[in-house]
């Protein structure tokens, strides 16, 4: 069961409390040194589980949505950064093939795997023609022993499940990086941007530290 909008501001507060600054720093060079090369400066732009929005308030694109259950991103997100309080599967707000990419990101470990595919599905409606899904989720192959410290973790989840999720729901995957960055933020020692920076120009570091997946998908066509 998912916890509600109320669970979840109380849970990610006590969580993410005292790393909110370092976690910004770390996400202004992910986005520009990697996430942008996937998003078109003129696209529209959804993040689903906004979280606390370091994503969509990093990345350059013409109108940039978030969509959270929890209702502090409402205060997360940017000046020009619009807001929405839903579920993921029920983007009720927004129309059929709508969104160029779609950004998801340490997710789907939350939820059951019916709502993972439920969301998939949702998130297909929304796409436009050839756009594109983003995935950014830690792939319990690598990171197993500390997949289940966190209390809301309910679904174990690795590169190979999401891609048999991606091609039952409609996708083709067109990039996937089995291992791509460190568990969490607090796996970067020390940590600070310019660490992040030499971490993306070395991919061999990658197969070593990364225990995250990140995973590009389009909607099949026809």
């Amino acid at each position: 069961m998912e916890l509600e909008s109320s669970g979840l501001k109380a849970l990610y507060s006590n969580r993410f409390g005292t790393e909110g600054e370092q976690r910004q720093d770390l996400w202004q060079v992910l986005c520009s040194d990697f996430f942008q090369q996937w998003v078109p400066e003129d696209a529209v732009v959804l993040d689903l589980a906004a979280g606390h929005c370091e994503f969509i308030n990093n990345i350059r694109a013409g109108r940039r949505i978030a969509v959270d259950l929890n209702p502090d991103v409402k205060l997360r997100a940017a000046e020009g950064v619009e807001t929405h309080v839903q579920r993921s599967n029920e983007l009720i707000d927004l129309a059929d093939q709508s969104v160029d990419v779609v950004f998801i990101s340490n997710f789907f470990e939350h939820i059951s795997r019916e709502v993972i595919l439920s969301t998939l599905v949702e998130v297909r409606r929304v796409l436009k023609p050839g756009g594109r899904l983003l995935v950014l989720q830690p792939n319990v192959r690598y990171c197993a022993r500390d997949y289940w410290q966190f209390f809301d973790h309910i679904t174990p989840v690795d590169d190979r499940a999401l891609v048999e999720a991606f091609t039952a729901t409609g996708y083709d995957v067109v990039r996937s990086i089995p291992r791509f960055l460190p568990y969490t933020t607090k796996s970067w020692l020390p940590s600070g941007p310019a660490l992040v920076r030499l971490y993306l120009k070395v991919p061999l570091a990658w197969r070593v530290l990364g225990a995250q997946a990140f995973m590009v998908a389009t909607p099949t066509a026809g």
